[in-house]
């Protein structure tokens, strides 16, 4: 069960890029729901993940002997699901329906910026990553998801705010 959970029912064997298939698999997931009418399973999804990450990845990586195997991806899952909520929540709150295709900059956004947080490994996302073991394995995504959601909102802020009223 924990390799299920590990590897996000199997998605973490996708190759190349195991991390981005789970992340592109995320933000669909995410998406349908939020068209579907059901926009706070994101940040449900977001909490069930990281219960599950940290449940699942210290018993998989004890069963594998690995530190941070590439099929593991529950961590870029719930990481995905945290900058998602970012945006999902707020269009909820607004009651914006259609995500898609009309708020499409709601879920490219996040999923851009949590790539690159993931991959670049600045600051705090680093840190955390460099702790190794399962700790480490699901911080560095969560830090990366963190940043990732506060940057979509700096943006819409900036887009909202200062270019849409200048462009009239």
């Amino acid at each position: 069960m924990s390799a299920l959970v590990a590897t996000f029912f199997g998605s973490g064997y996708l190759k190349p890029a195991s991390g981005t298939w789970a992340s592109a698999i995320t933000v669909a997931l995410a998406v349908a729901a939020h068209e579907a009418g059901f926009a706070l399973a994101v940040p449900v999804g977001f909490v069930l993940a990281t219960g599950l990450g940290f449940w699942a990845v210290p018993r998989y990586l004890r069963t594998t002997g690995g530190d941070d195997p590439s099929e593991v991806v529950i961590d870029e899952v719930a990481g995905q699901l945290l900058a998602l909520s970012f945006t999902v929540i707020p269009l909820w709150r607004h009651g914006v329906e259609d995500l898609l295709f009309g708020a499409w900059p709601g879920w490219v956004a996040p999923f851009l910026l949590f790539r690159l947080f993931d991959i670049w490994k600045p600051w705090l996302v680093g840190r955390a990553d460099r702790m190794g073991g399962a700790k480490g394995v699901m911080l560095d995504d969560l830090w990366a998801g963190l940043f990732a959601g506060l940057g979509s909102v700096a943006l819409a802020g900036l887009y909202h705010g200062v270019v849409q009223p200048w462009l009239g």
